[in-house]
Formats: structure tokens, sequence, C-alpha cells
């Protein structure tokens, strides 16, 4: 392999810290710089509440982290939780400016506290995914000549067609979606196509819905970005490409080819590969940073922008996620992430373009049943003490007697299913388990699920599971997750894990081309902690246990109310 430092600009030494991390020479041929001549790394996240920054050198040490809540510090938007509901109570949007402004005091604040940016070699970001931003007609000229004595908020508040994005949280396009659907041959077709059914957030179908509720504003729209591309596109100066991996959440992409689908395209408009442009592998470097930010914050002309992508994305290389690992976080809902041997796309969950290894994937499941279920039954059969609730964890045993439950307080995702169901060693539905029997069949009855539901996917575990999250502090209900599964479990703090997956992905991109691997860049960052091994029984005991648990959610599904 070449010497990945080769392709590098002189500002970036092969003797700085971050290339004494992958460098194949000894580190005694290398003299240390000055500390403050080794690089910085940004990472930004505009999410649904805030904009957020983290600062790392090449070390992956943290030296600087910012934030901006949209509700209280821009109460001029009169956002709550950072959206706009609408009087439907289907429509949710986001003021574009209020992002706009948003970075606008992020950086003030970073110059504020005396931050240097003349130390940043590249930037990276990510967006909370699904959301569309419309630029005007001609905002690209008004985007390539901003004037550094004035407001990014000041200088575009003219070049947004559509002022209110459709943001994630939006399920207005129904519609939409069974067009989409129809035009691609079916539900499991067009997951076949793009690694996911229709779902009213994904970009395609709001794109669909915005061209024939609003078609004046459609057609003075020059570009149509995701709001990771939109905030690529302000440091660049430039329209940014949207990212293989961020663009995987439209319902538009052939994440096998990693093109537009001509068939979903055609769906929802027209020539819409020209408004959308072409997409790009997620470590692409687009291109240096706007003479705007060089002029204005004092970024050095050779500050990279590497592509921008999606938040979940962001997350999975911030928790650095490697083939055959699974992150499940365990909060109000539990999330999935996974990165699948084989690319099985179904009804449920998503596969997604993989944003740090260019020829793999991602999946996602969502789980809405999660801690408030856990707390609702410790609540009924542990008196409210956590301690109770652990203590039946360990006084049951692995497989629970073969019971087996279902616990679906509210409307599942995943599957579309409601309600209790408790079945005995006989596969008989019965009305109640004992207290005890009632906490592990919950625990579970959870993790079953997600294995089973990950397997779907393609997934089959190799290595570890990373637990985040609340529930991640309770060994015994990880040493669950580590017995159904079969597999270590390991703890990780994620607090920033998409601005820290950014930074990442920006130290990343610099290198990339290189063919120095994403896991080569970052493997002097912390370690997960191992917490939880399984027992020498677990396999016997769940490998039937799973098969059932399959059979029965069956029966369960056949039970939904229609």
């Amino acid at each position: 392999m070449a010497d990945p430092w080769d392709s590098l600009s002189p500002s970036l030494s092969p003797c700085s810290p971050l290339s004494l991390s992958l460098s194949l020479s000894p580190p005694s041929l290398c003299v240390m710089a000055d500390p403050w001549d080794s690089p910085v790394f940004l990472g930004f996240d505009v999410s649904s509440q805030q904009v957020k920054v983290v600062a790392i050198d090449g070390r992956l040490d943290v030296l600087h982290q910012s934030i901006v809540h949209f509700d209280s510090e821009l109460p001029e938007f009169r956002t709550q939780g950072g959206v706009h509901l609408h009087g439907d109570g289907l429509t949710v949007t986001s003021p574009v400016l209020m992002w706009v402004k948003a970075l606008d005091l992020l950086l003030d604040k970073m110059k504020t506290a005396e931050f240097d940016f003349s130390r940043v070699r590249a930037l990276s970001g990510s967006g909370q995914q699904h959301g569309s931003v419309y630029w005007r007609r001609r905002a690209s000229e008004t985007l390539s000549q901003l004037d550094p004595d004035q407001s990014l908020h000041q200088l575009l508040q003219d070049s947004f067609s559509v002022p209110d994005s459709p943001v994630w949280m939006d399920s207005s396009s129904s519609q939409q979606c069974q067009h989409l659907e129809a035009a691609a041959g079916g539900a499991q077709r067009l997951a076949d196509i793009t690694g996911s059914r229709a779902y009213e957030r994904f970009t395609g179908n709001q794109i669909a819905k915005l061209r024939q509720t609003r078609p004046e504003d459609f057609q003075d729209t020059e570009r149509i970005s995701l709001v990771s591309s939109f905030a690529a596109s302000l440091f660049l100066g430039d329209y940014a490409a949207i990212d293989y991996s961020d663009g995987s959440g439209m319902n538009l992409l052939d994440i096998s080819s990693r093109v537009w689908s001509e068939i979903c395209l055609d769906a929802v408009a027209p020539h819409l590969d020209r408004l959308l442009g072409a997409p790009l592998p997620s470590t692409s470097v687009l291109g240096p940073v706007s003479s705007y930010f060089v002029h204005r914050y004092g970024f050095s002309d050779g500050c990279s922008v590497v592509a921008f992508t999606g938040d979940n994305p962001a997350s999975l290389a911030g928790m650095r996620l490697q083939p055959g690992d699974m992150s499940v976080s365990l909060g109000t809902s539990d999330t999935v992430f996974l990165w699948p041997q084989q690319l099985h796309p179904a009804l449920e969950g998503h596969v997604f373009c993989n944003p740090v290894e260019r020829e793999e994937y991602m999946a996602l499941l969502c789980f809405k049943n999660g801690s408030l279920t856990r707390e609702r039954i410790r609540n009924r059969c542990a008196g409210g003490s956590w301690e109770v609730f652990s203590a039946a964890l360990r006084d049951t045993p692995l497989g629970n007697h073969g019971n087996i439950g279902f616990y679906f307080d509210t409307m599942e995702i995943t599957p579309a299913a409601v309600g209790v169901h408790r079945f005995d060693s006989d596969d008989t539905e019965v009305s109640s388990f004992s207290d005890q029997l009632e906490v592990r069949a919950l625990v579970e009855g959870q993790f079953m699920s997600r294995r089973v539901h990950a397997e779907r996917l393609g997934f089959s575990m190799r290595t570890r599971v990373l637990a985040t999250g609340g529930a991640s502090s309770n060994k015994e209900i990880l040493q669950v997750l580590s017995d159904v599964f079969n597999a270590p479990v390991f703890t990780i703090d994620v607090s920033n894990s998409a601005c820290l997956g950014s930074a990442y992905r920006a130290a990343h991109g610099l290198v990339s081309e290189s063919g120095v691997s994403f896991f080569d860049v970052v493997k002097n960052a912390p370690e997960p902690q191992l917490v939880a091994t399984p027992h020498p029984a677990a396999q016997e005991v769940y490998a039937p246990m799973l098969r059932r648990y399959r059979r029965l959610e069956e029966r369960v599904l056949k039970q939904r109310p229609t």
C-alpha cells in the first residue's frame, strides 16, 4: 500500500499526532511539532432541537464542545422541540433560517472562547435524517459570494423557496407513499431497491407532496438538499452533494448501484435528478472551506470539507461499529444499529449504505416499547425498585421455564402489533405470570425480538453487542442481552456520538483515498468496556426459544386489530 500521507497537503505533516497513530514509519523517526501546529478536526450535528460541534485533535482527544438550543436561544422562531407542529397534526416543519442562525451563533461562541480555527484541517457533520431544504433559483450565486462582514442569516434571507423544511417527524405524505410503492412494484420491491418500504418521513415522499401542494414554490427551486448536505453547502460555499448513506433515507437511492433509481425519481417528479445532483461516497472530500469562513473566523484556506451524512450513520461512526457488531440503544424507544454481513432489505427496518466503508451497509431498527414498558413492569412487579427488578432476573433461570411474553403497551413499529401476550412452555396463551417470571419474560422477550428482526435484515452475530442508553447501567439486563445474543456485551459513552462520528469522519476523509481505513484512523479512541459475557448454556437454551418466538410472533400479528 502506498504511503497514505503522500496525498496530503503540507499542512498535515507526517509527524502530526494523527499521522503518528497511522504511519507505518517508526514514531522515533519523527520530531514532534509544536502542539499548536497539530491538526484539529471538527464534527457538527444539526439535530432536531439543537446544533452542536465537537473538536478533536490528532490523538482523537476532545478539545472543544459548543451547543446552541433552538427553543431557548432562538426564541424568535417560536419552535417547540425545534419544530412547528401544524394544525393537521401530521405536518411537522422547522425554519431553515433558524438552522442558519444557529450556526452563526455556534461559530460566534467558538470565536468568543478563542477557539483557533486556523488549526482545523478538515470538518464534517451530520443532520437529522430525511429533512429537506429547498434552495431558490440563483441561491448558488449568493452562496459563492458571501460577504464575511455579514452573518449567514442576513446573507441567506431570500435563498430558500420553502422557508419551513419538512422534517423526520412529519407523517403527512401517506398518499405519496402509496403511489411510490405502486410505481416500484410493491412495498418489498421498493425496499429491495432503496433499503426501506415507503415511509411518510422519507424525503422522496415529502418532495412529491410539496410538488403537488406547492407547485409554484417547487418551480422556483434550484436545488434540493438534505439537512446534512444543506449544512455542508454553507461551509463549502456551493451546493454539496448528498452522500450515499444519508441518501439511503430518501426512498430514492438504489442502494446496490448507489445511483438514483429512475423508477423512484419518475414517480416523484420529472427531472428530479437535476434538483438532487449526483450522490457521492460518504468519505468524499467535497473541496476547501468557503473563503467566507476564512475571512470571518480565521479558518485556513487549506481546510477541507468532507461530505456530511445523516445523524444515524454518523452515530455508527461515533460508536465505531465494526463488521458483525450490533449496537442496542436502550432508551424511551430502543434502537438497534447493525453492520450486516448480507443484504436483506425487509418491510421492517431500514438498510443504508455504510458511512465509513464504501461497499458495505448498515441497518437500523426502531422499537417503540422500550424503557417506558420496562418501567411499567418494574412498578407493577418490583415495587418500583430496580434492585428488586434486577434480583428477579438473577433468581430466574435462562429461558424462564419456557415462558415467553410480548409487551407492546403502545402500537409497536417492529412488528406492527399492540397489546400484552403471554405464552407458557406449551405455547398456550395465559393471562398472567408471577412477578418474577413477568420481569424475565419482558426482558427476554424484548431482546429476542431485537435479535429476530435483526436476523431478518441479514444480520448474523459474530463479535459483540454495544449497549447504550439509560438501561445500559443495569448489569442484570445486560446479562440477559448477552445470553440472548450469545455474545459479549460492551458499554460505550455515546453522549455526542453523531458529532464525534463526524469529527472522526473528517479525519478519515483526508486519507481515505490513499487506502487508509476508518478503523486505522480511530484505533486510538477509547475502547468500549466489557460488562457481560454469555452463560455457557445460552446457545442451547435460546436457540429453540428463538424459533418459538418467531412462531408466536406470527400468532400475535394475526390477532392484531384491524
